[in-house]
Formats: structure tokens, sequence, C-alpha cells
């Protein structure tokens, strides 16, 4: 048996129906950068097709083809550089290697959907959320808008973070939340329709903003929903009395607000705490004054440099903070960069251990080293 005999066989499954996919590899063609074909049945529109996923070593090209030139177009493959394929049905599995075949029991034995636009999971579902309509992310009937692609992954990728989280936490220790600098609330709203919707949750979900504006508009929405346990008020970061907050959020709190958003956070004794940091300028300030003459000089001689490691030691530090005062915490990019630059975020779950002298020796010997005085943080808690 040949590829004179895989041919065949593969247009029988295609014919009867018993086709799952197909791989072609081993290739050793013109096309540097190819490296694998892989071949799917979808339907568009009603019509069966092949849809081929050219494999580059920096990108896949899709292109579908109706079956009979999709054979064609895999004949013409084999022949040009490709040296191995794999075919699966219902019914076997077939390789093709070294010009050989080899046939063995199917290891699928159910056909794949065609579905030609997969629908990726959401946890913030649109369909009949007055909300995100109000909030200009979907039209009337629930289909996202174009312009607000970007943010409507933004809030589904907050949610599956914050989602994630929040379920490690009994669920007798959890009573409200407070959102910092809520903005126009997307978040505030979704992860309160997660809360109650998804997990059961009847959690008090308080959005903090300064401006009157958006207050006004957010608890307007939030009325016009009939959303139970919801309310936005009017006050900074600082001001806030945050006594009793379970989960402390602040996304993109401008440089040193940040810090007072963990500060009372910390002071809530809250479970959870999350941070999206914006702005490093305190650190960055201290570094430059400080100029550091060692082994880190050569990455902090130019601004864009300096920027980068300031961010790090900024959010090092505070990471280092919150453990002294009992937190596991993590940091992590929550989304990619082309959606947002401001893409580090910083999640802390209180323990109840904590205090280590070797937290505070640490902290110490990373100001010294950066040239830094102090961080604000470690002023705000005294430590």
């Amino acid at each position: 048996m040949s590829v004179k005999d895989f041919l065949p066989a593969l247009e029988a499954s295609l014919n009867d129906n018993s086709f799952v996919k197909l791989s072609l590899g081993n290739y050793k063609g013109a096309e540097a950068s190819l490296k694998n074909i892989y071949v799917r049945k979808i339907s568009i529109k009603g019509t069966e097709k092949l849809s081929f996923t050219y494999n580059y070593k920096t990108r896949d090209i899709v292109k579908n083809h109706d079956p009979e030139k999709a054979l064609a177009e895999i004949q013409k493959q084999l022949g040009h550089g490709f040296n191995a394929a794999t075919l699966l049905t219902t019914k076997f599995d077939l390789k093709l290697e070294k010009g050989k075949l080899t046939k063995t029991e199917p290891s699928q034995t159910e056909l794949p959907s065609l579905d030609h636009d997969r629908k990726k999971k959401r946890l913030v579902e649109t369909e009949g959320k007055f909300y995100l309509y109000a909030l200009n992310v979907t039209d009337d009937k629930g289909n996202i808008l174009k312009n607000a692609q970007d943010k409507y992954r933004q809030i589904d990728k907050y949610v599956e973070i914050l989602g994630g989280l929040i379920e490690k936490i009994p669920k007798g220790t959890l009573h409200s939340v407070v959102d910092m600098g809520a903005g126009k609330g997307y978040l505030t709203f979704a992860l309160h329709d997660y809360l109650t919707n998804t997990l059961n949750l009847k959690l008090k979900v308080t959005g903090v903003e300064m401006r009157p504006d958006l207050v006004r508009l957010c608890n307007g929405i939030a009325r016009d929903s009939n959303l139970a346990n919801l309310e936005f008020v009017d006050g900074t970061i600082q001001k806030y009395d945050a006594t009793g907050a379970s989960i402390l959020i602040a996304l993109h709190a401008c440089d040193t607000a940040t810090d007072d958003a963990i500060l009372k956070g910390i002071s809530a004794g809250a479970s959870l705490i999350v941070v999206a940091p914006c702005c490093h300028k305190q650190i960055r300030r201290e570094m430059e004054a400080g100029k550091k003459q060692n082994e880190l000089e050569i990455l902090t001689r130019h601004g864009i440099f300096m920027e980068r490691q300031a961010e790090m030691v900024t959010d090092s530090l505070r990471a280092l903070i919150l453990e002294y005062f009992g937190y596991s915490v993590k940091v992590f990019e929550f989304v990619g960069g082309e959606h947002t630059p401001k893409n580090v975020m910083i999640a802390a779950t209180k323990t109840g251990k904590g205090r280590s002298p070797e937290i505070l020796k640490k902290i110490r010997e990373t100001k010294e080293f950066f040239g830094i005085s102090s961080h604000y943080l470690e002023k705000l808690t005294k430590i």
C-alpha cells in the first residue's frame, strides 16, 4: 500500500461520511516555514467544504475548498514536500509514512461538529443583558458591537480570572465586593451578574467612583436592569470606608492610588485583593534619584528600560508587602498586550499567615539594591 492507496481511502471516507480529520506532516518542500497542513470538514451556509489550515512557523493560513478541489490539493501536497499523512475516520485510522500505509482501529468513533464559527465559551453572556446594551457593548439583541470587541474580551477575561479566584474562597466567608475606581462600571456590572447568576452568591457589590456623572449613569443602568445588591457611590479610594469588604478590586488606579486600594483591602481583612496597577511614578522617581551603580545599571541607563524596571520593582514590593500581611500573591498578565498595555494583575488571597521577619529583610534588601528610600505602600502600612 502507498500514496496511490491512501487517496482512494480518503475519498471513500468523504463519500460515506466517515471522515473525521486529516493531517499532513514531515514537510521537506520548498516553503521553508511551512510545517503542517490540517484538514477538517465544515459547513458554510449549508454547503460542506474542507477547511485547510496551513501551519507556518509564525502564522496560520486558512483556505476552504470544495471536496473535489480539496482532493486535488491533498494529492498535490503529498507529491510536493509532505512525506507523512494521518487520516482519521470513524471506521479506521490510516497513517502514511515513508511510502507505507498502516491501518489501525479508529481512535474516534464520532463525527465532529461542522460548525464553521465555533462558539467560544463565554462567562459573560450577552443575550438579555440590558447593562451591556446601555454601556454600548452590545446591540439590543445581544450582539457584540464591532467597536466593542476588545472591551468585551477584557470584561470576559476579568470575570474568568476573578471567578476562578472567588470559587476557591469558602462561600460562607464572602459578604461584599468593593470595586474601587469603577469608572463606567463595565467590570462591576459583569462581576455582579456572574456572582448572582452563575455562582448563585447574593453579595453586595459596590462600585466606588469619584466622577458624579458616572455614578449617576451606573446607578440608572442598575435601576433600569432591576439589579439588586448593586450600587455605585461617589467617592475617592483614600476616603472610602471599605470596612467589612470581603473582596476588594482596583483596576488601573493611577500610581499610588493602587497602594491606597491595597491598604483598604488589608485594613478590611479582605479575603481577596485584586489590583491591576497603572503608572509607577513614585518608585521610578526614587530609582532615578538613587541611581545605584551596580550590576543592574545597564538596565536602568535608558529611559524605557528604567520605566519597565520601575514597574517590576513597584509591583514586586507590593507583592512582598501583601505577603507580609498574610496573603498568598500571584502576579500575572491578565489580558494580551494588544488589548491594553496595562495588563499586569496582582491577586492576593488571604491565608492568615504572615508577619515574617524574612519578608521585611527582603524588602529592605530590594530597596537598597535599587536605591529606593521608601515605597508608598510601606509608609501606608507602617511596616
